[in-house]
């Protein structure tokens, strides 16, 4: 049975293989194509203007809960070196650390998540405009 069955679908697959050949395939050929303008294919473009956001504006269409935007205060510092005779590997960047309200419940989890926040920057006012364009509150300790 199992022999029949695939002999036959074989048959049948030989059979469109030929029937796919031939004078009915339709042929297209450059001469014979239609030529259409691209501004008949293509819908006009609208204007584009830009839109003027306010300085104020950025954080109100960031999506940032406000939570996040008021109740924080970044400290903008330069971190020490350990030890007498460490390098001065990554101390010569300007950090952000993040302080948010620390809730005392052990069991919500780690109440200092928030270490690995730092933020890096070159200059004390780079950090400075950054806290400024995300409205945060922030000391400076440098």
């Amino acid at each position: 049975m199992l022999r029949s069955s695939s002999s036959l679908v074989m048959r049948q697959l030989k059979s469109l293989r030929y029937i796919a050949t031939g004078k009915d395939l339709p042929v297209t050929r450059v001469q014979g194509a239609i030529k259409k303008e691209l501004t008949d294919i293509l819908e006009p473009a609208a204007p584009k203007a830009p839109v003027a956001v306010a300085y104020d504006e950025t954080m109100d269409i960031g999506g940032v809960p406000l939570e996040h935007q008021e109740e924080r205060t970044a400290r903008i510092f330069r971190s020490a070196r350990e030890a007498p005779q460490t390098s001065w590997n990554n101390t010569k960047v300007i950090c952000i650390f993040h302080f948010a309200v620390l809730y005392l419940i052990i069991l919500i989890g780690d109440p200092l998540s928030n270490v690995s926040m730092n933020l890096k920057f070159a200059t004390k006012e780079d950090a400075i405009a950054f806290c400024e364009k995300n409205r945060w509150a922030f000391e400076v300790e440098v």
